[in-house]
């Protein structure tokens, strides 16, 4: 596996060894011993999640806060996406800059997101199917999220802005400001 760290310290992406020949591919999509030996820690993963779109979906930017917290391991199995981690870790000199990747069934990528990272992903082929794994439970109680189109983040989702499809949720989620407004307030 080859695995290069973004300029977010601690998120990766991983390209596996493919082989491939007359009959088709074969690759490890998950080897624990391979990760950890990138990451320097074997985190645990213990819930699997996988969703379908189609062209236009922007999902995100969502985490999970305080002790339930997850980090994933992000992959695309059918189709292209446009995959999207922003550090909101409080003490981060890297502290609102992201990161986005074009993960595809083709390319076979996958980007490890550590705890701290708000993630989303715009889907840019007719329909994706997107799995990741968690290192913790789904909380609804602990969901948190900030507007993907938020002015101040300017992230370029890859999609014709009157294309973009977005949940309820997404669409009323809070500024950017309004979450480092929240943040900072909590260290006082």
């Amino acid at each position: 596996m080859k695995a290069t760290e973004t300029l977010l310290k601690g998120c990766f992406i991983l390209e596996p060894n493919v082989f491939e020949d007359d009959r088709g591919y074969f690759f490890e999509s998950y080897n624990s011993h391979s990760l950890a030996s990138v990451l320097g820690f074997s985190p645990t993963f213990v819930q699997d999640n996988q969703s379908k779109s189609s062209y236009g979906v922007v999902r995100g930017l969502h985490m999970q806060t305080g002790e339930h917290g997850q980090a994933k391991l992000v992959r695309v199995l059918e189709g292209c996406v446009l995959d999207v981690a922003v550090d909101v870790r409080k003490n981060s000199s890297t502290f609102g800059q992201f990161v986005a990747v074009e993960l595809s069934a083709e390319n076979r990528k996958q980007l490890f997101i550590p705890r701290g990272f708000l993630h989303g992903f715009s889907v840019l082929s007719e329909t994706a199917i997107f799995s990741y794994k968690c290192d913790n439970f789904y909380h609804r109680e602990s969901e948190n999220g900030i507007h993907p189109l938020d002015a101040d983040l300017a992230i370029d989702w890859g999609v014709t802005s009157g294309q973009i499809l977005l949940s309820d949720k997404d669409r009323e989620a809070q500024s950017f400001a309004a979450f480092r407004s929240v943040l900072n307030s909590c260290e006082r």
